[in-house]
């Protein structure tokens, strides 16, 4: 007697559960963050976070808390993974706990900054 193996072809509803599963898969890796008086918008290794001024902002993104500690003309003071930086516009990133950090841009109402994860660590 010989064992033969049937490959029973994917139907419609398995592909489309596969489907919902790899892309709650995938929301759930980008949906590591949140985030208080702030928004942000994350990638694999970078996130860009937009703090409302004049309230308590922060937010935890890439595994760590980002805070908006004070800001004045065009520059910031913020609190990334435990260590105060202060950031200028245009500035080189400031690196600190293997991320690093840069001032987008600041308006009245807002201050932009961008965390990403360092390549070298």
């Amino acid at each position: 007697m010989t064992n033969r193996r049937v490959a029973f072809p994917l139907t419609p509803t398995r592909r489309a559960a596969g489907l919902l599963a790899g892309l709650a898969l995938g929301v759930a890796v980008l949906a590591g963050c949140s985030s208080e008086g702030a928004s942000t918008d994350c990638g694999l290794d970078a996130c860009t976070v937009t703090f409302d001024r004049g309230v308590n902002a922060s937010a935890t993104i890439l595994g760590v808390e980002a805070k908006l500690i004070g800001a004045q003309d065009d520059q910031v003071t913020v609190e990334v993974a435990g260590e105060q930086l202060s950031l200028t516009t245009g500035q080189q990133a400031t690196e600190v706990g293997g991320f690093a950090v840069t001032l987008d841009s600041v308006t009245d109402q807002e201050v932009k900054i961008r965390v990403s994860k360092n390549p070298g660590n």
